[in-house]
């Protein structure tokens, strides 16, 4: 059977981004007669504009807002393990020439030339997520290509993200290879438990290792609060670095126990506090307490653009509340790993959040994700993380 082919209309503004290198075609920016939507959702298609250019090989999926995403810039390429090989292998050299050890994203999505796939790598274990029909459609061949590369133990599939349902996939998590899902990340010399089946995402944040260490350098003798810690990633390492006092706050359990088992396990001591970090931030506030170093990097605040204007107002009152705990002379981060608010926007959230503190502040640092987190130059949507660092008078 032939491939089928998506149209690009001339006038459309799909047409003008897509020849603009762009690997994102939306549903309204494409001819969807009823031999488009007769396609089944993830099947591999040619991209072509009505004038017969070929825009290259994607994937297509008609119920989805994100219609195409473009593999190959040839149409009619092979989709197969040995595509798949290839890029991964890339990516995999990227990283062993970026890190001295095998802990780090190994694919990150577009950005590796592979839209819809994310793969973690904890040594001889991998977390792999598909998060569209797409590449649900392609798992077979990846994980060939993964056996034929890297041959791991353990390949855990981490398919339970939200973000799934926009592609009419259902959630599921499922060991495909090996046994062990409880393991131990190492990072910035630290040593961290993870669990790769009931943790968060993949089990771990890689993206913050950067800013991780940033912090950690700041940290010997201060008193840290490491507000929405997870499995204590900041934490720990400021514990490490020497700081006098850290305080991991979350409101989940399970979390905060493997925190308290990562500290053991380094030598350390935090303090493990289950709350509601607003809440806990306004008790803290009512007490007079503050902190040398405060952290804040919530779970995503917009997680669609319908939520961009609650969302915005949620950062400007975390900004707010983690500054009223910051001691004078201090250090405030300010996270979000929201694609869908602009960088300007957060920015100007969270100054307003430092204004109604009352708080004189400088922005020391802007950060986004590591080096294995790469961003494809024309898809800024790609750069998720979004980290500012101020010190406060």
């Amino acid at each position: 059977m032939s491939r089928k082919s998506i149209i690009l209309p001339k006038i459309s503004k799909g047409g003008r981004r897509a020849r603009s290198g762009s690997p994102w075609i939306f549903s309204n920016e494409i001819r969807m007669d009823e031999a488009a939507k007769a396609i089944v959702p993830g099947a591999v298609v040619n991209v072509r504009g009505e004038d017969g250019r070929a825009f290259g090989t994607g994937y297509f999926n008609s119920k989805s807002l994100i219609a195409v995403r473009l593999l190959a810039e040839d149409c009619d390429a092979a989709i197969d393990a040995d595509f798949f090989a290839a890029r991964l292998g890339r990516a995999l050299a990227l990283r062993d020439r970026i890190y001295d050890k095998p802990f780090y994203r190994l694919c990150h999505a577009e950005g590796d030339g592979l839209p819809g796939l994310v793969i973690d790598r904890f040594g001889d274990t991998l977390t792999v997520q598909t998060g569209t029909a797409g590449m649900e459609r392609q798992i077979d061949p990846v994980i060939a290509a993964l056996e034929k590369i890297l041959g791991p133990k353990t390949i855990i599939l981490r398919n339970d993200a939200p973000t799934r349902a926009l592609e009419g996939l259902s959630p599921y998590v499922k060991t495909l290879k090996g046994d062990s899902h409880r393991i131990t990340v190492e990072e910035n010399g630290a040593r961290y438990g993870a669990d790769l089946a009931e943790g968060q995402k993949t089990g771990w944040y890689y993206d913050q290792r950067d800013n991780r260490a940033f912090i950690a350098h700041l940290a010997k003798g201060k008193t840290v609060l490491d507000a929405y810690c997870y499995t204590g990633g900041f934490g720990i390492l400021a514990a490490k670095a020497g700081a006098k006092e850290v305080v991991c706050l979350d409101s989940s359990a399970p979390a905060l126990a493997i925190a308290e088992e990562s500290a053991r396990a380094n030598g350390v001591t935090i303090k493990a506090v289950k709350a509601d970090v607003f809440e806990e931030l306004e008790r803290l506030k009512a007490a007079g307490e503050t902190f040398d170093i405060v952290l804040a990097d919530p779970p995503p605040f917009v997680k669609s653009r319908k939520d961009l204007e609650p969302g915005a107002k949620a950062y400007r009152k975390l900004a707010r509340l983690a500054a009223d705990v910051t001691a004078p002379g201090g250090v405030l981060m300010v996270a979000s790993c929201s694609h869908n608010i602009p960088q300007e926007r957060f920015a100007q959230e969270c100054a307003q959040g430092l204004l109604r503190a009352g708080r004189r502040a400088a922005l020391i640092r802007q950060a986004g994700a590591g080096p294995d987190h790469p961003v494809h130059p024309l898809l800024p949507e790609s750069a998720y993380l979004k980290a500012l660092f101020y010190a406060l008078d």
